[in-house]
């Protein structure tokens, strides 16, 4: 869910400084139209990892905007007067009037967050805190409230390098604080429920966006943009323009994004692939016949880009196992039968049994992508869709269904060679179309709408796995791999 952030986005002096003018003028005449119309009240969520930049960047954006304007709240431990009351009571009492702006730090998800993390509750509580975190932030902006989330994220290596630099510094590590060093100590534990909150309470009316935080520039610049394009759309009463985490965004502050940051020059030669693949063949074939099976169901998920190897790449995984075992299923435009009925119901009944493997030839993603892009949906529509896969999945998970996602991406200059082959070869034509070439013309649109898939739905539960494609024989064999990871993984579980 964090993979966006941990790419090592960073924007030059240069770059910052000519941009900062007019974004400032901008978000004043923003905050001015927002005191003047006082219509609704804004309410700013920060957390994430310390260290990743939350307070420098409040206090930047307090410089940049009229801080009389902005009330910042820092929720600490309860006081005695707060803990003689519900819970939400010190969230009330702060909440901005209209025509404000309240920046809320330790506020109602910092508070769950640390709850879990250092096992003074476990899941269930954690999970009634999330579900009436929902009730308050849906009343709040049924109420005309505008609300918006940020998670400032480091990796755990960019984390320790931060540290490490500070404590070697003499004039700087004063900045390292107790909680910085304990929670790299708890820093597995953090992010793992950070991403349980994450894709529990990122809700059309009430997204998350997640920011990288190790360059300042570059979190500055996202999170400012971020804050301008919410209060411009809100005061002009528009629908509210929910493009993800960053990565729409990210694109145009630098040029590193999800897809681009994958090595599209990794390769196997024919002797190492012929070797490899039949190992993983055999292991796979192995691991569906395993007494551990009874207890699971198997579902694979293969998008990608067009002409990436799809159907190449699930060939090579059915070569390796019995007819009886597996189902692939083609997933095309819904039929008029499909859509009288809700989104996911065509997928449920793809879902297989225990000891069974499906293979989903495209799937339940179409809502986020092709439906995102051509505009076959509603952005609510498409918004709303994220919980609810993350939902649909985490039933499989927890019914005992391993879930594999696969991504396979290629460059646009490799799917043009690809493309004009398939013209050239008569038993490959069939396989491009004029939707094809069509698709082609909407390339960043795609690997934008790819990036925020990711970002909100790769978790713990059902992760994505990016596959290299450029070289086929790479990208089957890392899917099989996978596969089997995934299932050995499962079944070690089993065991404990």
């Amino acid at each position: 869910m964090f993979e966006s952030a941990e790419i090592g986005h960073s924007i030059d002096k240069e770059t910052f400084g000519a941009e900062v003018p007019a974004l400032r003028e901008a978000l004043l005449e923003a905050q001015y139209e927002l005191k003047q119309q006082s219509r609704f009240p804004v309410i700013v969520l920060i957390n994430g990892i310390e260290g990743a930049g939350k307070g420098e960047t409040v206090k930047l954006l307090n410089e940049w905007m009229d801080p009389r304007l902005i009330e910042v709240r820092t929720f600490d431990q309860q006081t005695d007067e707060e803990l003689a009351r519900p819970p939400a009571w010190r969230y009330w009492r702060a909440l901005p009037p209209k025509g404000r702006m309240g920046v809320f730090f330790g506020n109602w998800y910092s508070q769950m967050l640390e709850g879990r993390v250092h096992g003074r509750f476990k899941d269930a509580v954690l999970d009634q805190a999330i579900a009436g975190a929902e009730r308050l932030e849906q009343m709040l902006c049924d109420e005309g409230a505008l609300i918006i989330k940020f998670w400032f994220h480091l990796s755990k290596k960019q984390m320790k390098a931060r540290l490490k630099a500070l404590k070697q510094d003499p004039l700087h590590n004063w900045r390292i604080s107790p909680l910085d060093w304990q929670q790299s100590e708890t820093y597995d534990r953090f992010v793992r429920f950070g991403e349980r909150v994450l894709r529990r309470t990122s809700r059309d009316y009430a997204p998350w966006h997640v920011v990288e935080g190790i360059d300042p520039h570059y979190r500055s610049l996202a999170v400012g943009r971020i804050l301008l394009e919410s209060l411009q759309a809100a005061l002009a009463n528009k629908p509210r323009k929910h493009e993800g985490n960053v990565a729409p965004l990210g694109r145009s502050i630098d040029d590193k994004s999800l897809l681009g940051a994958l090595d599209m020059t990794l390769r196997l030669d024919k002797r190492d692939y012929e070797e490899q693949l039949v190992t993983e063949q055999a292991r796979l074939a192995g691991l569906l016949r395993n007494k551990h099976m009874r207890k699971h169901a198997l579902v694979a998920v293969f998008e990608g880009n067009d002409a990436a190897g799809k159907g190449g790449a699930i060939r090579r995984v059915a070569a390796a196992l019995d007819p009886r075992q597996y189902r692939i299923v083609p997933i095309a435009a819904p039929t008029e039968e499909e859509r009288a009925q809700p989104y996911l119901w065509r997928f449920w009944r793809h879902i297989p049994a225990r000891g069974k493997f499906t293979i989903f030839d495209r799937s339940w993603y179409g809502r986020v992508l092709v439906e995102r892009v051509e505009g076959f949906c509603t952005p609510a529509d498409w918004m709303r869709a994220y919980g609810e896969i993350n939902d649909f999945e985490e039933q499989l998970r927890n019914a005992g269904i391993v879930v594999v996602k696969f991504w396979l991406s290629i460059d646009q200059q490799t799917q043009l060679e690809r493309f004009e082959e398939r013209e050239q070869i008569p038993f490959k034509r069939y396989k491009i179309t004029e939707e094809d070439w069509r698709n082609r013309e909407k390339w960043d649109v795609y690997s934008e709408a790819v990036g925020d898939m990711v970002d909100r739905t790769s978790t713990e539960i059902a992760p994505w796995t990016l596959v290299e494609a450029n070289d086929k024989r790479w990208a089957r064999v890392k899917v099989l791999r996978t596969i089997n990871q995934a299932l050995e993984e499962a079944f070690a579980k089993d065991k404990k």
